[in-house]
């Protein structure tokens, strides 16, 4: 619905009274071969081929799936079945449209409950605010260049998180090679650990051990509980769904009937690492999460509990710097799904500082992820204000306020001959001159079972005439001398016609809609009568 405020120069019209929204044509997947020009689905490109549909820039409108989705194509361009698209704009500028349609709320027109999907006539049906032709083109420059920076901006925020993700990988990194330590340490020899090359350690300092796993952490794998059982004690449990890297997602936490052996079997506390069997393997988090009852973990965790020569969030850190240079992946088994076996864990060698110095690691990397993760947050508060900057722009340009002092100094591009009103009518005279020019002579063309248009196929205007009387849209197809099995073709052909009738000529209106949804139209002139 257009903004009720907006500049006197400009008029009130429907959507349906300025663009046409054309039909895109089939091209299965299988028949593009990838040519130059960009084929285009109601979600953006899809492929590529050789021949267009469209010989010029235009813009692409979702009809289904993706609908109310608006694309620009500066080129040349083949938009296929699930879309509209435009490519005659009478001399008004592409980008203004493009923007236009995009500030629209063409993606909230749904009617139908199965496959989403834009009528035509609901899009057509909106109302809009049409400035003079030399204000449309000035908006479209103003547009370019304060989107563009809008765009420069969000290209900048959205580095950023992988810039974040980065800087943890090499704290990370530096954690586990005693580099985050050194000047607590002080400098002191390093050594390589050859008995465990294929790791891929860099030196390490020469006072810290190694040692497998299964000799510094208690471990064992989750069990699968019963989720037919009809009694027992009813108790939320965690899968590795709920573990991410680091923390805990409980939003989707579930319940279970289980036995009070299993309850103190499977408890968790406080210090538990958590790891991911499947899934992402070593995907694992420290537990620390405050319950007022007990809960358990399932099949596809290993609960790992330190003993005192770790940290739980140590053994955390180690896991991920693996995980992250991909050295960890040597103990995964499987070939399509990985997994993380207990017997596979026994293998994993640890680096040990002294405790004392995992406490001063740990302090530093909790210290340092907590700033990225605050730069993080400022990051996506700036990207949402990002992202509703532009609708906001859209609703300034669209309402006239981009361009006020534009018109304060510009007048006599504006009115008169280059006057909305008089833009209006010039497009309105375009379209029915155009259409009488395509207007096929002789029999249409054949389709789907091969039928051809009736000899006796008359306008709707003509149809009500002859009636004397309105007519349900039904009524209305057989007095224009539709047959009742009509092809596609047809009865574009008759929608197109009530569309011009309604909204270019204005000789019929549409008066109501009855029990079953269905629209009634008369004459405009027996309405004024």
């Amino acid at each position: 619905m257009v903004d009720t405020q907006f500049p006197s120069q400009w008029i009130s019209c429907s959507l349906g009274e300025v663009l046409e929204l054309k039909y895109g044509k089939s091209l299965p997947a299988k028949s593009r071969d990838g040519g130059e020009y960009p084929v285009y689905g109601s979600n953006g490109v899809v492929g590529g081929h050789s021949e267009p549909l469209v010989h010029s820039s235009g813009i692409v409108v979702g009809r289904k799936g993706s609908f109310g989705e608006v694309q620009l194509s500066k080129t040349a361009f083949f938009p296929i079945d699930t879309t509209y698209y435009v490519d005659d704009f009478y001399s008004q500028p592409v980008d203004y449209w493009f923007n236009q349609l995009r500030f629209l709320p063409l993606n909230q027109l749904n009617r139908s409950t199965a496959i989403p999907g834009l009528n035509r006539d609901d899009a057509y049906n909106q109302i809009i605010a049409l400035p003079p032709l030399a204000e449309q083109k000035a908006i479209a420059q103003k547009l370019a260049t304060l989107l563009a920076q809008v765009e420069a901006t969000k290209a900048r925020l959205d580095r950023i998180p992988d810039m974040l993700k980065r800087f943890r990988q090499s704290v990370l990194a530096a954690a586990v090679s005693g580099k985050l330590t050194e000047e607590w340490r002080g400098k002191s020899a390093s050594v390589s650990y050859e008995e465990y090359e294929e790791w891929k350690w860099p030196p390490v300092p020469a006072d810290w051990n190694v040692k497998l796993y299964p000799n510094v952490v208690d471990s064992r794998l989750g069990k699968m509980l019963d989720k037919t059982k009809n009694t027992g004690v009813p108790t939320k449990y965690i899968g590795n769904i709920n573990v991410r890297w680091f923390h805990f997602d409980l939003v989707k936490m579930q319940e279970i009937l289980i036995s009070e052996s299993e309850k103190e079997e499977l408890s968790l506390r406080a210090g538990d690492v958590l790891i991911c069997e499947g899934g992402e393997p070593g995907r694992c988090a420290v537990w620390n999460v405050k319950s007022d009852s007990p809960i358990v973990f399932q099949k596809a965790l290993h609960r790992a509990r330190v003993k005192n020569e770790i940290l739980p969030f140590w053994l955390a850190i180690n896991l991920k710097n693996d995980a992250n240079n991909l050295t960890l992946n040597q103990l995964f088994t499987g070939t399509t799904i990985k997994h993380l076996t207990g017997k596979a864990l026994k293998k994993y060698p640890l680096r040990i500082p002294a405790i004392e110095e995992q406490s001063q690691i740990v302090e530093q990397v909790e210290s340092l992820f907590a700033h990225a993760d605050s730069i993080g947050e400022q990051v996506r508060l700036a990207q949402e204000r990002v992202n509703t900057l532009t609708q906001s722009i859209l609703a300034k340009a669209f309402r006239g306020d981009l361009t006020a002092e534009w018109r304060a100094v510009n007048s006599e591009l504006i009115s008169g001959d280059h006057s909305a009103e008089a833009l209006l009518a010039k497009i309105r005279l375009e379209r029915v001159t155009l259409k009488k020019q395509l207007k096929p002579k002789g029999e249409m063309s054949k389709k789907k079972k091969g039928k051809k248009m009736s000899d006796h196929i008359i306008k709707v205007v003509e149809a009500l005439k002859l009636a004397g009387e309105p007519l349900s849209g039904q009524q209305l197809l057989a007095a224009a001398g539709y047959a009742g099995d009509s092809s596609t073709e047809q009865l574009e052909h008759y929608f197109l016609d009530i569309r011009d009738a309604l909204l270019l000529e204005k000789s019929i209106v549409r008066i109501k809609r009855d029990e079953n949804g269905e629209d009634w139209f008369s004459l405009a002139e027996a309405i004024s009568r």
